[in-house]
Protein backbone atom coordinates (compact mmCIF):
# COMPACT_ATOMS: atom_id res chain seq x y z
CA UNK A 1 0.00 0.00 0.00
CA UNK A 2 1.92 3.01 -1.19
CA UNK A 3 1.98 6.01 1.16
CA UNK A 4 -0.70 4.50 3.39
CA UNK A 5 0.95 2.84 6.33
CA UNK A 6 -0.34 1.35 9.52
CA UNK A 7 1.09 4.42 11.25
CA UNK A 8 -1.07 6.82 9.21
CA UNK A 9 -4.16 4.66 9.53
CA UNK A 10 -3.61 4.44 13.28
CA UNK A 11 -3.18 8.22 13.57
CA UNK A 12 -6.39 8.94 11.64
CA UNK A 13 -8.41 6.45 13.66
CA UNK A 14 -7.04 7.67 16.99
CA UNK A 15 -7.63 11.31 16.01
CA UNK A 16 -11.25 10.55 15.17
CA UNK A 17 -11.81 8.49 18.32
CA UNK A 18 -10.56 11.55 20.22
CA UNK A 19 -12.99 13.64 18.16
CA UNK A 20 -15.84 11.39 19.26
CA UNK A 21 -14.84 11.89 22.89
CA UNK A 22 -14.74 15.67 22.42
CA UNK A 23 -18.15 15.64 20.74
CA UNK A 24 -19.74 13.72 23.61
CA UNK A 25 -18.18 16.07 26.13
CA UNK A 26 -19.44 19.11 24.18
CA UNK A 27 -23.11 18.36 24.92
CA UNK A 28 -23.97 20.81 27.75
CA UNK A 29 -26.91 18.61 28.79
CA UNK A 30 -26.09 14.90 29.00
CA UNK A 31 -29.68 13.90 28.16
CA UNK A 32 -29.35 15.58 24.75
CA UNK A 33 -26.90 12.87 23.68
CA UNK A 34 -29.89 10.53 23.41
CA UNK A 35 -32.41 13.00 21.97
CA UNK A 36 -34.27 11.77 18.89
CA UNK A 37 -34.18 14.16 15.95
CA UNK A 38 -36.66 13.91 13.05
CA UNK A 39 -34.86 12.76 9.92
CA UNK A 40 -31.88 11.28 11.80
CA UNK A 41 -31.88 7.53 12.34
CA UNK A 42 -29.57 7.54 15.35
CA UNK A 43 -28.74 9.69 18.34
CA UNK A 44 -25.16 10.54 19.24
CA UNK A 45 -25.31 7.96 22.03
CA UNK A 46 -26.30 5.21 19.63
CA UNK A 47 -23.54 6.20 17.22
CA UNK A 48 -20.98 6.28 20.04
CA UNK A 49 -21.92 2.76 21.14
CA UNK A 50 -21.84 1.56 17.54
CA UNK A 51 -18.42 3.07 16.81
CA UNK A 52 -16.92 1.82 20.07
CA UNK A 53 -18.22 -1.69 19.45
CA UNK A 54 -17.11 -1.62 15.84
CA UNK A 55 -13.51 -0.65 16.67
CA UNK A 56 -13.26 -3.00 19.64
CA UNK A 57 -14.41 -5.87 17.44
CA UNK A 58 -12.69 -5.24 14.11
CA UNK A 59 -9.39 -3.87 15.39
CA UNK A 60 -9.14 -4.96 19.03
CA UNK A 61 -10.45 -8.51 18.76
CA UNK A 62 -9.70 -9.37 15.13
CA UNK A 63 -6.27 -7.75 14.83
CA UNK A 64 -5.20 -7.39 18.46
CA UNK A 65 -6.50 -10.69 19.77
CA UNK A 66 -8.62 -9.30 22.62
CA UNK A 67 -11.52 -11.31 23.97
CA UNK A 68 -14.08 -8.59 23.13
CA UNK A 69 -17.40 -10.03 21.97
CA UNK A 70 -19.55 -7.65 20.01
CA UNK A 71 -23.30 -7.29 20.44
CA UNK A 72 -24.13 -5.16 17.40
CA UNK A 73 -27.87 -5.29 18.04
CA UNK A 74 -27.35 -3.85 21.54
CA UNK A 75 -25.33 -0.99 20.06
CA UNK A 76 -28.50 0.16 18.30
CA UNK A 77 -31.10 -0.91 20.88
CA UNK A 78 -29.53 0.40 24.10
CA UNK A 79 -30.68 3.83 25.29
CA UNK A 80 -29.94 6.36 28.00
CA UNK A 81 -26.45 5.16 28.85
CA UNK A 82 -24.78 7.82 31.03
CA UNK A 83 -22.14 9.95 29.32
CA UNK A 84 -19.50 8.56 31.70
CA UNK A 85 -20.20 5.04 30.42
CA UNK A 86 -20.15 6.20 26.79
CA UNK A 87 -16.78 7.80 27.44
CA UNK A 88 -15.51 4.53 28.96
CA UNK A 89 -16.58 2.73 25.79
CA UNK A 90 -14.83 5.35 23.64
CA UNK A 91 -11.70 4.91 25.77
CA UNK A 92 -11.96 1.13 25.31
CA UNK A 93 -12.17 1.71 21.55
CA UNK A 94 -9.06 3.91 21.69
CA UNK A 95 -7.22 1.21 23.62
CA UNK A 96 -8.39 -1.42 21.10
CA UNK A 97 -7.05 0.64 18.19
CA UNK A 98 -3.71 1.11 19.96
CA UNK A 99 -3.44 -2.60 20.82
CA UNK A 100 -4.61 -3.77 17.38
CA UNK A 101 -2.07 -1.63 15.55
CA UNK A 102 0.71 -2.70 17.93
CA UNK A 103 -0.11 -6.31 17.03
CA UNK A 104 -0.06 -5.47 13.32
CA UNK A 105 3.38 -3.87 13.72
CA UNK A 106 4.67 -6.91 15.62
CA UNK A 107 3.61 -9.21 12.78
CA UNK A 108 5.26 -6.98 10.17
CA UNK A 109 2.89 -4.22 9.18
CA UNK A 110 3.63 -4.09 5.46
CA UNK A 111 2.93 -7.78 5.04
CA UNK A 112 -0.06 -7.61 7.37
CA UNK A 113 -1.73 -4.78 5.44
CA UNK A 114 -1.52 -6.84 2.25
CA UNK A 115 -2.89 -10.02 3.87
CA UNK A 116 -6.53 -10.98 3.74
CA UNK A 117 -8.47 -9.46 6.64
CA UNK A 118 -9.44 -12.32 8.99
CA UNK A 119 -13.19 -11.86 8.51
CA UNK A 120 -15.32 -11.43 5.39
CA UNK A 121 -17.50 -8.35 5.76
CA UNK A 122 -20.89 -8.43 4.08
CA UNK A 123 -19.69 -11.30 1.94
CA UNK A 124 -16.70 -9.28 0.71
CA UNK A 125 -13.09 -10.27 1.31
CA UNK A 126 -10.62 -7.39 1.58
CA UNK A 127 -7.00 -7.04 2.55
CA UNK A 128 -6.37 -5.77 6.06
CA UNK A 129 -5.15 -2.45 4.65
CA UNK A 130 -8.26 -2.02 2.54
CA UNK A 131 -10.51 -2.83 5.47
CA UNK A 132 -8.67 -0.42 7.77
CA UNK A 133 -9.20 2.38 5.23
CA UNK A 134 -12.89 1.44 5.20
CA UNK A 135 -13.01 1.56 9.04
CA UNK A 136 -11.41 5.01 9.04
CA UNK A 137 -13.98 6.26 6.52
CA UNK A 138 -16.81 4.64 8.52
CA UNK A 139 -15.63 6.33 11.72
CA UNK A 140 -15.35 9.71 9.97
CA UNK A 141 -18.82 9.35 8.45
CA UNK A 142 -20.45 8.66 11.80
CA UNK A 143 -18.35 11.30 13.59
CA UNK A 144 -19.86 13.84 11.19
CA UNK A 145 -23.33 12.56 12.07
CA UNK A 146 -22.58 13.00 15.78
CA UNK A 147 -21.42 16.55 15.07
CA UNK A 148 -24.63 17.42 13.22
CA UNK A 149 -26.77 15.75 15.90
CA UNK A 150 -25.05 17.83 18.58
CA UNK A 151 -25.46 21.05 16.61
CA UNK A 152 -29.16 20.37 15.99
CA UNK A 153 -30.09 19.51 19.57
CA UNK A 154 -27.90 22.13 21.28
CA UNK A 155 -27.94 24.94 18.72
CA UNK A 156 -24.18 25.24 19.25
CA UNK A 157 -21.53 25.53 16.57
CA UNK A 158 -18.81 23.06 15.64
CA UNK A 159 -16.22 21.78 18.08
CA UNK A 160 -13.06 23.41 16.68
CA UNK A 161 -10.23 21.33 15.33
CA UNK A 162 -11.77 17.90 15.79
CA UNK A 163 -10.49 16.53 12.49
CA UNK A 164 -7.58 18.88 11.97
CA UNK A 165 -4.62 17.44 10.05
CA UNK A 166 -2.35 18.97 12.72
CA UNK A 167 -3.22 15.96 14.91
CA UNK A 168 -1.65 13.68 12.29
CA UNK A 169 1.81 15.26 12.41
Amino acid sequence: MTDVTEDWLSRVLLRDVEGLRLQLEAYPNEDDIWKAVPGLSNSAGTLALHLAGNLQHYIGARLGGTSYVRDRRAEFDTRDVPRSELLREVEAARAAVTLGFAAVRERGAENELDREYPEAIGGVTLTTGQFLVHLAAHLGYHLGQVDYHRRIVTGEDAVPGIVSPRFLA
